[in-house]
């Protein structure tokens, strides 16, 4: 099986990497070797369990400045599973002109996904119409951050501000083990993404997605505690009954 080509995540990681002044050294990263396709260690390699799902949402990520390096970093997930994902490095005085290009594109309807709660209650939607052929189709706009840096970029985006706003219900607790938060109704970046997608009707790759963070969280650990990959796990039964 041939290496799936750079996606969105990737090429910018890349970039921020070629503009880096000294290298970006991960809180508790390994000196091991390290997979360029899913960024684990290369004994814990996931690459060739990687779903394949057609969608025709698209997802457009924000990344605060750091976060396409870290190898914890869920957007990374979002663009193995989701073709249609772009993925811009967010500064205050500065707007990709591809990001303005994408965002009046008329293909796309974009949202940008935010709590209802700290926004004006016009703009906020709770609900996603699925793309039918011929109309527009759902672009969801993640901020990629913490959850004080994600409130900083909305409010200083403000060529944000003709988008609706995509509130999501809250439901389970988060089951992202990779980082720390002090609530559990903050999700990580790939949970997001993956009701968004359900919301839009891709009930398929949003289970997929699910399922795969949930494979490359557990790889993560194992790898990060020297311990093997277990095949039979729960979450790789999972991702391989989607897969199959």
């Amino acid at each position: 099986m041939l290496p799936a080509p750079p996606h969105a995540v990737s090429l910018l990681r890349d970039a921020r990497l070629a503009r880096s002044t000294r290298p970006f050294l991960a809180r508790g990263g390994s000196r091991r070797v390290h997979c360029p396709g899913c960024r684990l260690v290369t004994s814990h390699c996931m690459c060739l369990l990687r779903p394949q799902v057609a969608t025709r949402a698209g997802v457009c990520l924000l990344m605060h400045d750091a976060e396409p390096l870290k190898p914890s970093n869920t957007g990374w997930l979002i663009a193995d599973v989701v073709a249609d994902t772009h993925a811009f490095g967010w500064a205050r005085t500065e707007v990709p002109p591809a990001l303005l290009a994408l965002l009046a594109d008329p293909q796309w309807q974009p949202c940008v996904v935010f709590p209802g709660e700290f926004v004006e209650p016009a703009r906020v939607v709770r609900t996603v119409e699925p793309a039918a052929a011929g109309a527009k189709k759902p672009l969801f706009v993640l901020l990629d951050a913490t959850w004080p840096e994600a409130r900083k970029m909305f409010r200083k985006s403000p060529w944000l501000d003709r988008f609706p706003v995509l509130s999501l219900e809250g439901g389970e607790a988060s089951r992202y083990r990779l980082r720390r938060s002090t609530r559990g109704d903050h999700f990580c970046t790939a949970e997001v993404a993956a009701q968004c997608l359900d919301l839009a009707g891709e009930g398929l790759a949003a289970d997929a997605l699910d399922a795969w963070l949930d494979v490359f969280s557990e790889r993560y650990l194992l790898a990060k505690h020297q311990r093997p990959v277990d095949p039979g796990s729960a979450a790789h039964v999972r991702l391989q009954a989607l897969a199959g």
